[in-house]
């Protein structure tokens, strides 16, 4: 399955300025330099549907793409966290904005949260999984960047994210290793989708 019918349908500054819910949608959160809109071209198969920056920070909407297979479905792009160039203000702004989203949006049905596989375990991260297991908000971990990491370094990296959230559930999240530069598990990340919104 691909989802190469992708395109861009509008941005929106408001949590409820997108368009009228009548699709399920997948939305992509994470923090500012994780990799997001390389990961949405690729898993959309465009190289720039999504604008890459080399600066982090530069998705300041909420940004939605039409996909067509295996039905009519939204991916949305969500603004960032964690860039600390942004003012408080900005930040608080962005909050509202993720999270009128996260939590009033009906037709979302996953949230996929991107982690740095390169990295410790984050505690940006880590808050915002606890706060989307308390708000409810269906997610799914992707990890990013998997071709920096040995195939032995990806799997201690990712055991290690996995044993610090292991003591607050009871049943772990699921999660899928990725590279947007490989193409690394971007066939499984097509096809959990595709599973899932054969259900909604």
């Amino acid at each position: 399955m691909s989802f190469t019918s992708a395109s861009f349908v509008m941005s929106a500054s408001v949590w409820n300025g997108g368009p009228a819910p009548d699709r399920p949608e997948v939305a992509l959160l994470g923090r500012s330099n994780v990799g997001k809109s390389s990961l949405l071209n690729r898993l959309v198969g465009h190289r720039s549907l999504a604008k890459v920056s080399a600066t982090p920070g530069k998705t300041r909407l909420l940004n939605y793409f039409s996909v067509a297979e295996p039905k009519p479905w939204y991916l949305v792009d969500l603004p960032g966290y964690g860039f600390a160039k942004r003012s408080k203000t900005e930040r608080e702004g962005y909050a509202q904005l993720i999270w009128g989203y996260l939590s009033q949006r009906e037709t979302l049905f996953n949230l996929l949260l991107l982690i740095d596989s390169r990295l410790e375990p984050q505690a940006l991260d880590l808050a915002m999984i606890e706060q989307l297991a308390e708000a409810g908000v269906p997610f799914t971990l992707v990890f990013t960047k998997a071709d920096k990491l040995s195939t032995s370094q990806l799997r201690q990296s990712v055991d290690r994210f996995m044993a610090v959230l292991a003591p607050s559930w009871e049943e772990l999240p699921q999660h899928v290793v990725t590279s947007a530069s490989s193409g690394l598990g971007i066939d499984s990340l097509r096809a959990y989708l595709t599973e899932h919104l054969s259900k909604h």
